[in-house]
């Protein structure tokens, strides 16, 4: 027998139900409370004991990753000068 006993009044479990192809849903509640969105990825970690541990995946790698993002998208061709200016009126918070 199996006993769990949450201390912390914050911690909620959700139960999901397996479907006969292995598949299961989760509420919009519980994805809006890891952060996943649509077409996002999750991980699960195959923890001991039969247990896991649910979380969003999260892209790693670098900067590189973003080049030629936006390719095709647009017509608008901007200078290094344009693109400073945008910079600096998005760190000051201007539109």
């Amino acid at each position: 027998m199996q006993m769990c006993i949450t201390m912390n009044p914050e911690v909620h479990m959700a139960k999901l139900t397996v479907t006969s192809r292995g598949q299961v849903t989760f509420r919009k509640e519980v994805l809006q409370h890891l952060g996943i969105q649509p077409g996002d990825k999750i991980e699960l970690d195959l923890l001991p004991g039969g247990r896991g541990m649910v979380k969003a995946a999260r892209p790693s790698g670098g900067i590189e990753r973003i080049f030629g993002l936006l390719a095709g998208r647009t017509s608008k061709v901007a200078t290094i000068e344009e693109m400073n200016e945008a910079i600096e009126k998005g760190w000051a918070g201007q539109k």
